[in-house]
């Protein structure tokens, strides 16, 4: 495996985890808004659908790029 290969195998670990926890804060942040009441209507909280289906993105991209560097 040269240099190349082994960096696009990092990166897609670091973004797949980038995405797994950033979507994770707005799910925690979301919980939180909700349970304290908090309507704004100038930023009206991300739909449950779509944090889920990021995380659930991230993390199979972290863990598939993990995956291929253990396997190397």
């Amino acid at each position: 495996m040269d240099f190349y290969d082994e960096v696009l195998r990092e990166l897609l670990v670091a973004m797949g985890a980038a995405l797994f926890v950033g979507n994770l804060l707005a799910l925690l942040r979301r919980r939180a808004a909700l349970a304290a009441g908090e309507s704004d209507q100038a930023s009206p909280p991300p739909p449950l659908g779509r944090i889920v289906g990021f995380m659930v993105m991230g993390f199979v991209v972290a863990f598939w790029g993990l995956a291929s560097l253990l396997a190397s």
